[in-house]
């Protein structure tokens, strides 16, 4: 399987609805996030969050995925290969 490693961004719309759901989702592939850093824009209730990833791209299309599967959230990544 090919590895990469990546950023992806995330903008969540609609925080106080949708972070327990984004939270979860990260959670589930925490083995593949190296760094996470979140801002929130509280006056108009949108997240925005980058995470930097290594893995395999099966996993990290599950992440992407169900993320970009939510109702709210918008997902786009950037993922380069890594020779090992």
């Amino acid at each position: 399987m090919d590895h990469k490693v990546g950023i992806i961004g995330i903008i969540v719309k609609d925080r106080k609805k949708n972070s327990p759901q984004v939270n979860k989702i990260l959670t589930d592939h925490s083995e593949i996030i190296i760094g996470r850093m979140g801002i929130p824009q509280r006056q108009e209730d949108i997240g925005f969050i980058s995470l930097f990833v290594e893995g395999n791209t099966d996993r990290i299309g599950s992440l992407t995925g169900r993320l970009g599967s939510l109702s709210g959230v918008v997902v786009k990544s950037l993922l380069i290969p890594l020779s090992k």
